[in-house]
């Protein structure tokens, strides 16, 4: 989940010339790039000025998306909940969610190939993939077992109940769109509904949703992140994943995760 340190890794060990593989950065570059932009200018014609600027090809939009910054990627997946407040009507953010999950899957497929690239094209020995947290939720044959057979898959988990109880916290300070399972979706929203009195996701005040919702999918995907680990990768917490200050300290981690695992 997001807090726990992969993309401070990631970030950390493409200062040592390793080649760092963004999901979500592929996603928004390559996978949603178009509908992307579709969304901006839809919303940009909406403004008479901006309207009349596009449609005679005097001005032209186009994707910033940066791998320290996913802003389109994360704009374009909204949050559920009142269009009058930001947010996503019900249909429409379930053909978003959809959409990134297609993304996502399409994305971690392309791994083996950006990891001859790395090599091949631009001279990495190593490559980390910056996977997003929602890998564990999609229900993909054949996914994960592809990215085991070609990088080793490390499990950064929550060091105690007060560490998850702060990244919880923290996400709730500043709500960001996520990806649900369908059925996950589903399931808590009628529970919100009724907890709120509400009748329709129309009426929902996006970042309240955001929150509430939030702590459930944490402890909703805790199980399916050990799933994927036990058999497939090795494990460390978080509290360790923040001592790595270099290659060095990283590669010793490594060593102790394995080693840990195969005692």
């Amino acid at each position: 989940m997001s807090g726990v340190g992969k993309t401070y890794l990631s970030t950390l060990l493409r200062r040592h010339d390793w080649f760092h593989y963004s999901g979500d950065y592929r996603i928004g570059t390559r996978y949603l790039d178009e509908q992307i932009l579709d969304l901006i200018k839809q919303q940009a014609m909406q403004a008479p000025f901006l309207r009349e600027l596009l449609r005679n090809d005097w001005i032209y939009i186009r994707n910033n998306i940066k791998v320290d910054n996913l802003g389109p990627v994360l704009s374009f997946v909204g949050k559920l909940g009142n269009p009058e407040l930001g947010g996503v009507p019900l249909e429409e953010f379930v053909r978003r969610q959809a959409e990134y999950r297609k993304g996502e899957i399409a994305a971690m497929r392309d791994v083996p190939e950006f990891i001859r690239k790395a090599r091949e094209i631009y001279g990495y020995n190593h490559f980390i993939n910056d996977v997003g947290g929602s890998l564990c939720e999609l229900d993909e044959p054949g996914i994960v077992e592809l990215l085991a057979e070609h990088s080793l898959i490390l499990y950064i988990q929550a060091t105690n109940a007060e560490e998850e109880d702060m990244l919880i916290r923290r996400a709730q300070s500043d709500p960001k769109p996520l990806y649900y399972r369908p059925e996950f979706l589903q399931e808590q929203l009628v529970i919100y509904l009724a907890e709120k009195g509400l009748s329709y996701a129309a009426e929902i005040e996006p970042d309240d949703f955001t929150r509430w919702v939030f702590p459930r999918l944490f402890r909703s995907r805790i199980p399916r992140y050990q799933a994927i680990a036990q058999p497939h990768g090795y494990t460390v917490t978080s509290a360790e994943v923040a001592q790595v200050r270099d290659e060095t300290d990283f590669l010793a981690l490594l060593e102790t995760a394995i080693a840990r695992t195969e005692a």
